[in-house]
C-alpha cells in the first residue's frame, strides 16, 4: 500500500509513518511543508497525482494556539482550506482519505462521546477540526475521520526533544517520567479549567487502528483511542506504577497562571470507542497495556540517546 502522509515530521505523523512503514511495509510518501504547501490547491493536486497513493492520511496542522485566534484567515486556510485541497486530490484518484481529528471537537459536557455524537467545540482548535470533519463528511468519496485523544508517546522525528505538560493530556506521561527519572519532583496540574478527563491513547496504537481502517476500507467516524477513561491525577499515578518510579516525588498542584489562555478548554473529552472496536475487529487496550507499550517505546528511545 502506498500512503501519502501529511505532517509526517510532527508528533502524531511521525508515529503513523513508523507504524505504516516499519510495522506494515507500506510505502510512505511524506512531502514536507517546504515541498508542498497544503493551502495551494494546484500544488497539492500535482503532488498527489504524481505519486498516485492508495490512501491519503492528513495529520498536518498549524500548531499555534495563539495564532489560531489572532490570524483567523490563515487558521482557516491552514485547516479547512488544506483539508479541502487534500480531499479533492484524493477524490481525483479514488484514494481513501483519512483525516486525523481530535476529542476537542466536543465541549466537555457529554463524555463519554460516541462516534455519532455531534461536535460542539468551544475553542478555535476544536472549531477548526470540526469544520475539517465536515469537509471530509460532505466531500470525500471514501472518507474516514479518525479522532484521537489524550495522545502519549515518543516523537519519532525528534525523540530527544524535552516535552512539557499542558492544559490537555498530551505529553503528560512523557514529561512526568523524564522528571521523576531525574530524581526531581513533578507537579501534575489539576483544576476545573483544564482537560481533566480523557481517554489516553498511545500514538502508535492510534496508527495501528488507522492501518486497520485502511485494510478494511472502513469509512465514517472512528474513535482511534484507548479503551479506558481516566482523570489527569489518576493517569499520573498509574504511570508512576507502570514505570516503577517514586510516588513520593509526585505532587498535585494548580496550573500556573496563563496556562489555559484566552479560550476555554473542554473539561471532559472521554471518547466511547466500542463501535470503532467492532468495526475494526479489535480489542481496545486498557490503560496498563497502553502504558506498558509506552514504556517500551521510551526505553528504546533512551537506548538510542
Amino acid at each position: 500500500m502506498r500512503i501519502y502522509l501529511t505532517g509526517a515530521s510532527g508528533f502524531v505523523g511521525s508515529n503513523l509513518a513508523h507504524v505504516f512503514a516499519e510495522e506494515h511495509g507500506a510505502e510512505v510518501v511524506a512531502p514536507g511543508h517546504e515541498h508542498v504547501e497544503l493551502t495551494d490547491e494546484g500544488l497539492v493536486r500535482r503532488s498527489v497525482l504524481a505519486t498516485r497513493p492508495d490512501a491519503i492520511v492528513h495529520t498536518a496542522i498549524w500548531n499555534d494556539p495563539a495564532g489560531l485566534r489572532s490570524d483567523r484567515r490563515r487558521a482557516w486556510e491552514s485547516y479547512v482550506g488544506a483539508t479541502r485541497n487534500v480531499v479533492a486530490a484524493a477524490n481525483a484518484l479514488d484514494a481513501h482519505m483519512v483525516l486525523i481529528s481530535t476529542d476537542w471537537v466536543f465541549d466537555g459536557r457529554q463524555g463519554p462521546a460516541r462516534e455519532s455524537e455531534p461536535p460542539n467545540p468551544i475553542n478555535a482548535y476544536g472549531f477548526l477540526k470540526a469544520s475539517c470533519e465536515l469537509v471530509v463528511t460532505e466531500r470525500a468519496g471514501r472518507g474516514t475521520i479518525a479522532r484521537i485523544a489524550g495522545v502519549q508517546g515518543v516523537h519519532r522525528a525528534r525523540p530527544q526533544t524535552p516535552r512539557a505538560q499542558d492544559a490537555g493530556f498530551g505529553y503528560l506521561v512523557l514529561s512526568l517520567v523524564d522528571t521523576l527519572r531525574a530524581g526531581e519532583r513533578f507537579g501534575v496540574w489539576d483544576g476545573p479549567e483544564l482537560n481533566r478527563l480523557a481517554t489516553p491513547t498511545l500514538a502508535s496504537d492510534a496508527g495501528r487502528m488507522i492501518w486497520r481502517a485502511l485494510e478494511r476500507e472502513a469509512t465514517g467516524v472512528l474513535h482511534c483511542c484507548g479503551g479506558e477513561h481516566i482523570d489527569r491525577v489518576g493517569l499520573a499515578h498509574r504511570a508512576v506504577e507502570v514505570f516503577e518510579l517514586d510516588p513520593e516525588l509526585l505532587d498535585v498542584v494548580a496550573p500556573p497562571s496563563g496556562v489555559v489562555g484566552a479560550e476555554p478548554v473542554p473539561r471532559d473529552t472521554r471518547l466511547d470507542a466500542r463501535f470503532t472496536a467492532r468495526a475494526l475487529g479489535i480489542e481496545l487496550p486498557d490503560l496498563d497495556t497502553m502504558l506498558g507499550r509506552l514504556r517500551a517505546e521510551m526505553e528504546s528511545s533512551w537506548s538510542l540517546a
